[in-house]
C-alpha cells in the first residue's frame, strides 16, 4: 500500500489539497520537524504533508532540520516522498515556469546534517547514491505533467547550495560547467536522508529565474522569484494531485 509524503517548498505546502486533513505532531530523536504533519487523502490515497520551511516560512535553508523531517515522515508510515522546490535555471531551455523532474544532484552545502549515521559504532553506513531519485515516481511526474499540458523537462541535475545568499556570477558559471541544470538550496540533503531511510524519493523543481549567469538580464532577486512562483504554483498543486491519483492505479 502506498502512503505518500509531500514535502512542500515555499508556498507549495497548502493543506487544502488534502481531504479530511488531520494534524499529526511527531517527535523524533533528531528533534522536531519543520512543521506538524497534515494527514489526509488525495484521490483516495493516504497522504502526509510537511512544510519544509515551516508554515510561516520561518526557517532558512540552513535551519531546516532535514533529519527530523525525513524521520517524522518515516514514523508516519510514508513509503514514497514527492518533494517540490523552486529553483534557478542554469540552461536557456529551462524557462521561467518550467518544471524539471530531477534525476541527479550535486551537493554544494556546507553545514547540513545529511546522514543518520553520525557514528559507525554499530557498523559502517555508506548508502548507495548513484541514482538518488526514484525512477517510477519520476516517470509518473513527467508523464502526468505532459498529459496536463505543462512545460516539463524529463530530467535535470540540481546543484544544492548552502544559501541563503544567491550565487556570484563566477559560481553560477562554474555550476554550469559542472553539468548542473538548475540550482536550489534544499534538495541534496533531503534526498540523501530519504535514500538512507529507504524511502522512494522524487522531486519536481519549478524554474523561477536564471540565477545570475545570464548577464544579458538583471541578477535574480527574491521579489522576482515570488512573481513567477505565484503565477505557477497552481500548476504544481494540480500536478501533485494527479500524480498521486495515478500512483494509486
Amino acid at each position: 500500500m502506498f502512503k505518500i509524503g509531500i514535502i512542500g517548498g515555499s508556498g507549495l505546502d497548502d493543506p487544502d489539497i488534502l481531504k479530511d486533513p488531520k494534524e499529526l505532531n511527531i517527535s523524533t530523536e533528531y528533534g522536531s520537524p519543520s512543521s506538524s504533519l497534515m494527514s489526509g487523502k488525495i484521490s483516495g490515497v493516504d497522504t502526509v504533508l510537511l512544510a519544509r520551511h515551516g508554515r510561516r516560512h520561518q526557517y532558512s535553508p540552513s535551519q531546516v532540520n532535514n533529519q527530523a523531517n525525513i524521520k517524522a515522515l518515516e514514523k508516519a508510515g510514508v513509503t514514497h516522498i514527492i518533494a517540490t522546490t523552486a529553483c534557478g535555471s542554469l540552461r536557456n531551455k529551462i524557462d521561467r515556469g518550467h518544471l524539471v523532474v530531477l534525476d541527479q544532484f550535486i551537493d554544494f552545502t556546507r553545514f547540513r546534517k545529511n546522514t543518520f549515521a553520525d557514528s559507525f559504532e554499530d557498523g559502517a553506513v555508506h548508502t548507495a547514491m548513484a541514482h538518488p531519485f526514484d525512477d517510477a515516481l519520476r516517470a509518473n511526474l513527467y508523464d502526468t505533467g505532459k498529459e496536463l499540458g505543462l512545460n516539463m523537462h524529463v530530467k535535470g541535475s540540481v546543484v544544492t547550495i548552502e544559501g541563503p545568499r544567491f550565487s556570484t556570477v563566477a559560481e553560477s558559471k562554474m555550476f554550469r560547467l559542472w553539468g548542473a541544470d538548475v540550482i536550489n538550496m534544499s534538495t541534496a540533503p533531503e534526498a540523501m536522508l530519504a535514500n538512507e531511510a529507504g524511502i522512494a524519493y522524487a522531486a519536481v523543481a519549478m524554474s523561477t529565474d536564471y540565477d545570475c549567469w545570464k548577464e544579458d538580464e538583471a541578477p535574480v532577486t527574491w521579489d522576482d522569484i515570488l512573481v513567477v512562483f505565484n503565477e505557477n504554483a497552481n500548476n504544481v498543486k494540480k500536478l501533485l494531485v494527479n500524480v498521486i491519483g495515478n500512483t494509486k492505479a
